[in-house]
């Protein structure tokens, strides 16, 4: 019996070097825990399809919308620990442990892949709108109460953090509608359904280009170059209320140290491609340095994130 347990546990250690050596030899999964067409799910596929060219193997974006991005995170964390799940979130990653009691901890449940992107978000109402100013949206907003209607993509999400900060800086108390993504809210803005929401660049420069939405602000210290007509919160004197989307790339704890090699050498390949910068440019994203890119990077910015968004959250939530 014992030598039968020491074969074994030769095979085993075997494995692991045989599996870094013949990876990837078959499609990769990317969970997105949020709906198709929303910002991050943009992200995911500008990045999915470079790193998939580098790896010799199709990246497949499958989003799994729900609870914050909490399901989907908490999907990619179970699966087998092999490289062919990577999980792409944002800046939920760091709030979740503090709205979400009790979900999938961030910090131990995962290895670090690399940051990704930065990008503001844009305030955005529907065309019909009437303020034509976000001072004048802020009053109208303070005035009209839960008569005024705000859809977020759920407790958590970078919309929901952006429409907290919103409300503590104006002391304005909407009518909060929650959906499972930012595209399916971003459906209902355009339909008049909503009145206003915050939602990512990569998901709003299109619509406020084409005159679709109105634009009031960006989340950005200074005007940005796809959208230069639209002013920063600190112009409107709502400097607080500055704030960037991170996005970070995950694979389940145990995947073996030369496959996250690997997927790390394919995101900063990807990050350096022109077309991919390109395609980041025209949505005011910023891709991240190669030193960011990194599971060192990615580590250290979710752990001061989820640091800081524990102290912020505490106070927002008790009120």
């Amino acid at each position: 019996m014992r030598k039968i347990l020491c074969v074994l546990s030769a095979l085993c250690w075997l494995s692991v070097p045989a599996l870094s050596q013949s990876y990837p030899d078959r499609p990769i999964t990317m969970i997105v825990p949020y709906a198709a067409g929303g910002p991050t799910d943009t992200v995911a596929r500008i990045v999915s399809e470079k790193m998939g060219r580098e790896l010799g193997q199709r990246v497949i974006v499958e989003n799994v919308a729900g609870a914050g991005g909490t399901l989907g995170s908490a999907r990619a964390a179970r699966s087998e620990p092999n490289g062919y799940t990577l999980l792409l979130n944002h800046i939920g990653m760091s709030t979740a442990p503090t709205l979400y009691p009790g979900s999938t901890d961030p910090l131990t449940a995962f290895e670090f892949i690399g940051l990704v992107a930065d990008v503001p978000m844009t305030i955005v109402a529907r065309r019909s709108f009437p303020s034509n100013t976000l001072q004048e949206l802020v009053e109208y907003a303070v005035k009209q109460g839960d008569k005024v209607s705000y859809a977020h993509a759920g407790a958590g999400t970078a919309s929901h953090i952006c429409g907290m900060l919103f409300a503590a800086e104006t002391g304005a108390q909407p009518l909060t509608i929650p959906y499972k993504g930012t595209g399916p809210a971003m459906i209902d803005l355009l339909g008049g359904q909503v009145d206003f929401m915050c939602d990512q660049t990569t998901n709003t420069t299109n619509q406020i280009q084409a005159g679709e939405i109105r634009a009031y602000a960006v989340t950005a210290a200074h005007r940005i170059p796809a959208l230069p007509n639209v002013p920063s919160v600190n112009e409107a004197g709502l400097g607080k209320m500055e704030l960037s989307i991170w996005h970070g790339i995950y694979t389940p704890k145990g995947t073996p140290q030369e496959v996250r090699r690997r997927l790390t050498s394919a995101l900063q390949a990807a990050l350096a491609d022109t077309a991919v910068l390109e395609r980041f440019r025209q949505l005011s994203a910023l891709a991240v340095s190669r030193e960011e890119a990194t599971p060192e990077g990615l580590k250290s910015k979710l752990t001061a994130e989820t640091a800081r968004w524990k102290k912020v959250l505490a106070v927002e939530t008790q009120k």
